[in-house]
């Protein structure tokens, strides 16, 4: 296994970057520190989270994930033997929100705090601000990087126009530039990245860390029917996979892990990390079991006629 240098940036992280959306929320302090033990320990190095994570659940403000993760850092050590990507620009209530320059700098420093260090490997805009022009955001990240308290920067849910706009921007202002994208992207959901955005990001050399990479669980196989849903807390946001363009991918990836004695799973990240652009998909988990399950995708090399059936299943045209 062969860590992927991320965009033209100097970050260099292994095939599958650590979800850190359901620390302090549906993994306690305690899971939560034996997930990115086992996930470091066995030899990757990335961890994702933002700002927002968890202001969701009920007595949460957001930076609970963040938090977590600064008390771990604090209390492992090795620094830069990680890399911690964080975002911000979601909505954190009252004048926290956006990628404007005066919040820009508010909202770093309220990351670095909560992380425990001085510097941020990777800086995410977690969705576009239309609302501000993107060279203020850009020479705002910029500004930033020069003060090293970011290493390089990154966007999330920016449509192609856009992140190709951004692009040019940076170049013409010789400004720092995004080096990752991190869009919805899994077996299921295709759509939204598939196409003109896939395209600038391979054209570009923008990194790909993609989001939902097991579609909330669905990629698992853990719920095949209605019945299964009560499994998790999450088990509602799956009835939508439910169909027979669902039930076809399940039985694809059923396929070819008999095939691997792997398990669907690893073969739904395994098809992630074979595709072009994808630097690293994303995976979250709430036990160091999960952690050792996602791992083994890394490892496993899909044939041509295994990447083909997985797509053949997945295809639109089949809906």
């Amino acid at each position: 296994m062969e860590n992927r240098q991320l965009g033209r940036s100097s970050l260099s992280i292994a095939p599958l970057m650590l979800g850190g959306n359901v620390f302090g929320w549906t993994a306690d302090e305690a899971a939560s520190v034996a997930v990115l033990d086992a996930f470091v320990g066995g030899g990757f190095n990335a961890i994702d989270t933002a700002d927002v994570y968890s202001r969701w659940a009920p007595g949460h403000q957001g930076g609970e994930s963040e938090s977590v993760i600064g008390r771990w850092l604090k209390a492992r050590g090795g620094r830069d033997r990680v890399v911690i990507a964080t975002k911000l620009g979601m909505d954190l209530g009252g004048e926290n929100k956006g990628l404007s320059a005066a919040y820009m700098v508010r909202a770093v420093e309220a990351s670095l705090r909560r992380l425990q260090t001085d510097y941020i490997d990777l800086y995410q805009a977690h969705l576009d601000d239309t609302e501000t022009p993107l060279d203020e955001t850009l020479e705002a990240f910029d500004r930033l990087i020069k003060q090293g308290k970011v290493r390089a920067i990154g966007a999330s849910n920016y449509a192609a126009a856009r992140l190709d706009e951004a692009l040019i921007i940076s170049g013409e202002a010789g400004v720092a530039r995004y080096e990752s994208l991190q869009p919805k992207y899994n077996l299921y959901d295709r759509d939204e990245f598939e196409g003109p955005l896939q395209e600038l990001c391979v054209a570009q050399e923008v990194g790909v860390i993609c989001y939902y990479g097991l579609a909330s669980g669905f990629l698992t196989g853990k719920y095949r029917t209605e019945a299964d849903f009560g499994k998790s807390p999450r088990g509602g946001g799956v009835s939508r996979y439910l169909n027979d363009r669902g039930r076809r991918i399940l039985a694809a990836l059923d396929g070819v892990a008999a095939e691997l004695a792997a398990t669907p799973a690893q073969v739904a990240l395994a098809w992630l990390i074979a595709q072009p652009a994808i630097t690293a998909p994303i995976a979250s988990a709430t036990s160091a079991a999960q952690v050792e399950e996602s791992l083994g995708a890394a490892r496993l090399t899909l044939t041509a006629d295994q990447l083909a059936a997985l797509d053949a299943a997945s295809a639109y045209t089949n809906a």
